[in-house]
């Protein structure tokens, strides 16, 4: 017996044009699409006349509508998943259902196109060699803190989402916590109201402070230079890893070699800290 196809389909983030010939052709051809907010994907399906069976996926459904979906899938029936925005799994609803479709050995067809780090990224003029996407930090203010203080020796750029209501709160943590990296802030991409704030942490949250708030928001940062990281930071992360079960020789050892600082400096410093 055949299964139908699982098409993991990116739609646009923001301008309708922005979607692919064969993203087009995949939701038109499609049995069902399943879809995060049905009403939201409407419009884009109207713009371009496509007319399928839509099943409601937003996050609060996913398990329960990820087994109708898997059912439909061994029935032979092919599912176009889209989002709301961008592409489904990445800080988005799907992964529940792409995990479940490979255990049920489901051909599982990915139809790439828009993602709103990735786009705010090529244009934000900060390193892409190397990168972390963190998505959305938590809510909770103590708990953001300390995911960027797990975060602040990371050197590789670091890419954040955030919500229009916790804008302000988390650039003062990145602030408090990060210092002053230069960073870039882009608002409603592709979108009419899109805009970029380039600076350091600091000179954006000012700048900010005196804007209307709204629309989604993708965060920048700059990694920890190499050069920037003081002996008391290093020490800090011998303390961290000697926690986490390392012996205190690995632990300088595997410091001193991430910054390019002495071994023997940091071992004798860190007997006495």
């Amino acid at each position: 017996m055949s299964f139908g196809h699982l098409y993991i389909v990116s739609t646009p983030i923001g301008n309708l044009e922005d979607i692919t010939l064969r993203a087009l052709r995949v939701l038109k051809e499609a049995d069902i699409i399943a879809a995060e907010d049905t009403r939201h994907s409407s419009k884009l399906l109207n713009h371009y006349g496509i007319r399928k069976p839509l099943i409601s996926y937003w996050s609060e459904k996913e398990k329960i509508r990820t087994d109708d979906i898997i059912q439909k899938l061994h029935a032979g029936l092919s599912v176009a998943l889209i989002s709301d925005a961008g592409t489904p799994g990445i800080s988005d609803p799907g992964s529940v259902l792409i995990k479940r479709a490979i255990e049920e050995g489901i051909n599982i067809v990915p139809i790439p196109g828009p993602s709103a780090f990735v786009t705010a990224l090529s244009v934000s003029g900060i390193s892409t060699e190397e990168f972390a996407f963190i998505g959305f930090l938590p809510q909770k203010a103590a708990q953001r803190q300390k995911k960027l203080r797990e975060l602040a020796l990371e050197m590789r750029t670091l890419i954040f989402y955030e919500a229009p209501h916790r804008i302000l709160d988390t650039l003062s943590d990145m602030e408090k916590v990060l210092g002053a990296r230069k960073a870039v802030l882009s608002k409603e991409i592709t979108k009419m109201h899109e805009e970029m704030l380039r600076g350091t942490i600091s000179e954006i949250l000012g700048i900010l402070e005196h804007k209307i708030i709204a629309g989604e928001y993708v965060i920048i940062v700059e990694g920890m230079k190499r050069e920037d990281v003081s002996i008391d930071i290093a020490l800090d992360e011998i303390k961290a890893l000697m926690k986490k079960g390392k012996g205190r020789k690995e632990a300088v050892k595997i410091v001193a070699e991430a910054y390019g600082l002495s071994k023997k400096e940091l071992y004798d410093k860190s007997l006495e800290h």
